[in-house]
């Protein structure tokens, strides 16, 4: 499928899974004007016309999320002046996803601020993979898909020669990730596993039980994101400490904030399977002992497109990939 009908254009957190994107679709990325001035402000904006147009943007607001943040909302400000038909923002990762309710008095809903932003901006419809929070999807005023790459990260563990399922239990680092490693058990089908892990006073994980049987088992822990590893090692070693044999982690978010590279080179997982929802850092791409397999979205991201450009099912699209 040709660009005739649309054009996808990338800023800087992910230009190499936009390209990616433009390649599967026959297309080229269109030409972006990006630039700061002295002071720090961003400048954005297409280098050619737009006017009838319908727009792809393919950016995650990862880190540094504020400056990726006000990029996309400076670009689609500009794409909305420009006379662009239809704006859709393709935001593999969607930054203060955690900040999606109160907590603790005074505070704010930072992400349905930051959903409220893109809308205002002038975008139509934005699409995220594995919001932390589901409900997220409900502070949009404008279209909002949310698409799990679990499935297909599924998919590739299953099709992995080096993993023998049938000694393989699928594990939830918390009750709030059940339905996401429900999903991931029935298509390795595997037993579940799950962490009832609490946060202390300084707000640190510690595990106080696991439900289910692990013991001699190979254990594959499934997470929406990896953030500083403290998490997701907390219970590696619950596991461990029950019995468990080889621990793999799987997760659609690489955010991987400091101090996780150290944290998991000193106590790293038989295997990580991820996305390029977040591109990764060169230092965890030349840790060979990390293992990490990162499996691209972009056969996903350009079903979608397609899919939205030929008003056909997103869902169905996405439900298809290598």
């Amino acid at each position: 499928m040709s660009g005739d009908n649309f054009v996808i254009y990338a800023l800087s957190a992910n230009r190499e899974l936009a390209q990616k994107v433009a390649t599967k679709l026959g297309t080229t990325l269109g030409k972006v004007s990006l630039s700061h001035f002295p002071s720090g402000e961003v400048l954005a904006c297409p280098q050619e016309t737009v006017r009838g147009r319908q727009v792809f943007i393919i950016q995650s607001t990862c880190p540094p999320v504020n400056e990726h943040l006000m990029e996309t909302l400076i670009f689609i400000d500009s794409l909305r002046r420009s006379s662009a038909r239809e704006i859709n923002v393709i935001c593999p990762y969607f930054g203060y996803a955690r900040q999606d309710r109160k907590s603790k008095p005074r505070e704010p809903i930072s992400s349905k601020l930051v959903a409220d932003l893109f809308a205002t901006a002038g975008a139509n419809r934005v699409l995220t993979f594995d919001l932390h929070a589901a409900q997220i999807q409900g502070f949009f005023s404008c279209i909002e898909d949310d698409i799990s790459a679990i499935p297909y990260l599924g998919h590739v563990i299953l099709t992995d020669e080096s993993v023998n399922k049938s000694n393989l239990v699928t594990v939830s680092p918390d009750h709030g990730g059940v339905n996401r490693v429900r999903r991931i058990a029935e298509i390795l089908n595997t037993p579940i596993a799950i962490i009832d892990k609490r946060r202390n006073a300084a707000y640190q994980p510690e595990v106080m039980n696991i439900i289910g049987d692990v013991k001699n088992k190979d254990c594959l822990i499934v997470d929406d994101m990896v953030d500083t590893a403290g998490s997701v090692l907390a219970a590696k070693q619950a596991l461990i400490t029950a019995g468990a044999k080889n621990i793999m982690l799987v997760c659609t978010h690489p955010v991987l904030s400091d101090p996780a590279y150290e944290r998991l080179a000193a106590n790293p997982f038989t295997k990580i399977y991820t996305t390029d929802s977040i591109p990764l850092k060169e230092k965890f791409i030349n840790n060979k002992d990390m293992n990490i397999k990162v499996c691209s979205l972009s056969t996903m991201i350009a079903n979608a497109i397609s899919a939205i450009a030929q008003d056909r099912s997103v869902s169905l699209a996405c439900s298809l990939f290598d």
